[in-house]
């Protein structure tokens, strides 16, 4: 079967998506272990969310919602930091990050909304039974990733809490693959590149 114009699009494009989603991430990371200068780290992940907004933005003359969250608080966050001096901005984003995706999800649940259909409705087609599933897992999940990194943030050096962070990239990517047959399950047909997606990685 041949792909249509949208999925070569998107193929073509999907280095873009890698560079919005993990590109920040990485760079601070290993700037912080090249220098084990938080500082600089930090100024290179401002510039490097910002860079990957720019770019996303200019290869798809679009800014997606998630992708945009990330970065503006990334860069927010980043700038605090950098103004005074000091890491906590930085470590304590990830868990206002996900703390705020965990109380959208729940509260969405709670409501009788599907939550995460708004972020990935346009990709991915269920029944809302089941993106109210998806949507109680995410939070979940969101929800440990910020206890998780207030437990490290608190308890362990800032070499230990850069390594945690940046293992959870690759977290992302396995909660993500535990949920691909619940969603193939209940994903209506076509929709099967949608399934693969990996959250975003909230940094």
């Amino acid at each position: 079967m041949s792909e249509t114009p949208a999925t070569e699009t998107k193929n073509k494009n999907g280095w873009v998506r890698t560079v919005v989603d993990y590109g920040a991430a990485i760079a601070f990371g290993v700037t912080y272990f090249a220098t084990k200068d938080f500082q600089k780290a930090t100024w290179v992940l401002v510039a490097a969310s910002g860079a990957a907004l720019a770019i996303g933005f200019a290869v798809e003359r679009r800014l997606a919602l998630m992708p945009l969250f990330f970065g503006g608080m990334a860069l927010i966050f980043g700038t605090l930091g950098l103004i005074f001096h000091s890491d906590v901005f930085v470590k304590i984003k990830v868990t206002v990050i996900n703390l705020a995706l965990a109380g959208f999800l729940f509260g969405g649940v709670l409501t009788n909304r599907q939550p995460l259909k708004v972020i990935m409705g346009e990709a991915l087609h269920m029944p809302d039974a089941a993106w109210r599933t998806l949507s109680i897992r995410y939070g979940f999940y969101f929800a440990a990733v910020a206890v998780l990194n207030e437990i490290v943030r608190n308890t362990q050096g800032t070499d230990t809490w850069v390594k945690f962070r940046l293992g959870l990239l690759p977290l992302a990517l396995v909660f993500v693959a535990s949920q691909i047959p619940f969603i193939m399950k209940h994903m209506a047909k076509g929709d099967e590149a949608a399934a693969t997606e990996p959250p975003d990685a909230g940094f």
